[in-house]
């Protein structure tokens, strides 16, 4: 029992969701205070409010309602996904489709339906096996298998 536990919890994607978790974390408590620290202010004497704008609040019957925190905290939240979109998820998928690029392609696992019988026939074929019809190749099939134009 205790075995599989720690089997579980060592196993890679555990400890690398974990650190990316941490890191995260930090990463948003950096541009929190970024954005605190330098941003809100800016907007403060942008609007010419004094100092902090996310200090900026108005009243009702009594309740304050501090509308610069959350728009402090909107435009954090901006920073961060736009950082991480930008230095992670973009680069990650330029390398995933760099890794997709080179792998070889079966032109024979893409398939498509006859349109006389319906059955399932790879996309370069030129004649279905189930009902012999003659049928043009699909074009993407063929630029997948090399094959210039169509046959």
């Amino acid at each position: 029992m205790l075995s599989g536990f720690k089997d579980f919890i060592l196993r890679g994607n555990i400890v690398s969701m974990a650190i990316g978790l941490a890191v995260g974390a930090a990463f948003t408590a950096v541009v929190t205070g970024f954005s605190t620290a330098f941003i809100a202010p800016l907007i403060g004497l942008a609007t010419r409010s004094t100092g902090d704008f996310s200090t900026a609040h108005f009243t009702v019957d009594g309740t304050e309602f501090p509308y610069g925190k959350f728009i402090s905290a909107a435009i954090a939240f901006l920073i961060t996904a736009a950082v991480l979109y930008f230095l992670v998820v973009v680069p990650m998928m330029k390398l995933q489709a760099r890794m997709d690029r080179d792998k070889p392609v079966d032109a024979k696992a893409a398939t498509r339906d006859c349109p006389r019988c319906y059955s399932q026939i790879p996309g370069i074929a030129t004649r279905c096996a189930h009902c012999t019809s003659e049928i043009k190749a699909d074009p993407e099939a063929l630029e997948l298998a090399g094959l210039p134009g169509q046959r």
